[in-house]
């Protein structure tokens, strides 16, 4: 569970982190980004914005720029869900009765640094990671020891942060999208830099 001492956070954001906590909980709502500013005393919206993209990153909070009401604490998510049963794809199948056991997400988050990014646009549907949707990364410490075929969150200078397949074929780094109408990515390797590798997938529906 991620707690207030971390010592990942600057004082200004774990200010900001601290009372967007304490909102949510007398509200059950997020704050607007006035909200913010007015409680931060800041006459400007870019100091909170820029902390938010932080908090973010840090896997502290979900949140789209723009949109100060969806944002959300990513250790809302952490505790355990309870599993019905199953469902059929298929044909269909008894129901289910009895709650026998919780779904535990908690270790997911438990890893070191893991943060959220929101996912903006479609390029990644087919790989059932739509528009809108969190997406939980694990750091990359190595790139070297990446497997081909996983889905990285890669900076790309020049051209921004995008969620793809990753693969190494001979010197040429391939990124691939889950969408037949992008094209592959080429890189050399040293024009990329692996931001993280994927965890999960949160869709609010």
């Amino acid at each position: 569970m991620l707690n207030s001492s971390d010592e990942n956070l600057s004082y200004a954001q774990n200010e900001l982190y601290e009372w967007i906590k304490t909102y949510i909980q007398d509200f059950q709502h997020s704050p607007s980004i006035r909200q913010m500013m007015q409680a931060m005393g800041l006459k400007s919206p870019a100091p909170i914005q820029s902390r938010l993209k932080h908090l973010q990153e840090k896997g502290y909070i979900s949140w789209q720029e723009g949109k100060a009401r969806t944002l959300q604490l990513v250790e809302d998510v952490t505790e355990g869900i309870p599993i019905m049963g199953s469902v059929a794809a298929g044909g269909l199948i008894e129901t289910f009765s009895d709650v026998k056991e919780n779904l535990d997400i908690s270790d997911i988050l438990k890893k070191r640094d893991v943060f959220a990014l929101t996912v903006n646009g479609d390029s990644m549907i087919d790989a059932c990671i739509a528009h809108g949707d969190m997406v939980l990364m694990e750091p990359i410490k190595d790139s070297y020891s990446l497997r081909n075929g996983t889905i990285v969150s890669a900076l790309v200078p020049g051209m921004g942060t995008t969620l793809k397949y990753f693969f190494k074929r001979g010197e040429k780094i391939f990124l691939e999208a889950a969408n037949a109408a992008y094209q592959p990515i080429e890189l050399n390797l040293d024009e990329v830099v692996f931001q993280g590798k994927l965890l999960a997938v949160w869709r609010k529906i």
